[in-house]
Parts: C-alpha cells; structure tokens; sequence
C-alpha cells in the first residue's frame, strides 16, 4: 500500500510525530475506506511513504479496526509496526488517498549503514528513474 506522508519532510519526522503521538505503543493511520485486500495486506505487506515526491519509508501493517469519527462516520485505523524501515528512493507523483504497490514495485529496503543517507533530490530521482536508472 502506497500513501502520501502529509506534513513530514522526511522518515526522521514521521518516527518523532509517531512517538510524540502514540508513545511506546503500535502507530495508527485513520484512512476513510477498508482496504479490500486486508488479507494480503496483513500477510506481510507495509504501508509505503511518499515524502514531497519520493516513497523512502516502509512500516509494516500489523492490523486494522474500526474508528468512529467525531462527525459519525466509520473509518479504518490502519495500525502499524513502530519500527520505520528506509527504502530506496522512488519518484512518486501524487495522488489521493491510498493505492495498492505489487510486490514486484515495492523498492528495496536499504542497507543500516545507508538508512541515514539523504535521499536524491525529486527532479534527479525522476530523471534517473526515467532513464532506467533508478
């Protein structure tokens, strides 16, 4: 699953907003739709960030519930695996809401030591990528 991290410049931000909010506890996403494919997505699969144009990060989706709104309405709480795990750089355009990434697209989890690396600048990551090199 691929969805925009509104407001973080980067993984560094989400990890500190999360443990500012959710403390030692599991993270939680309140999306507005269930996904459809819950069952492969609690097999394993993660919920993929898009910081300012480029997907970095990776948490893995231990759960989901049902959360009531303060205006009535049901939602998904997405709940997460505290653990933000970096990923190769990948340009990403924007879209709304949340899309499903096939295993095959999902980009590679980055080695410790390059975890802290910054990331390419967008227009350079989306050049490469259109090369074939990225």
């Amino acid at each position: 699953m691929i969805k925009l991290c509104v407001g973080a410049d980067g993984p560094a931000d989400l990890e500190r907003w999360q443990r500012d909010r959710f403390g030692d506890g599991p993270a939680r996403h309140v999306t507005r739709m269930w996904p459809r494919r819950q069952d492969e997505l609690l097999g394993g699969g993660s919920i993929f960030w898009v910081f300012r144009g480029t997907m970095l990060a990776r948490q893995r989706l231990i759960g989901f519930e049902e959360e009531r709104g303060g205006d009535g309405i049901l939602r998904c709480a997405l709940i997460l695996d505290r653990q933000v795990v970096r990923v190769a750089g990948v340009p990403r355009r924007a879209f709304q809401g949340w899309r499903y990434l096939s295993p095959a697209d999902a980009p590679a989890d980055l080695p410790e030591g390059r975890a802290e690396e910054a990331p390419l600048p967008p227009q350079l990551a989306r050049e490469l990528a259109a090369m074939g090199l990225l």
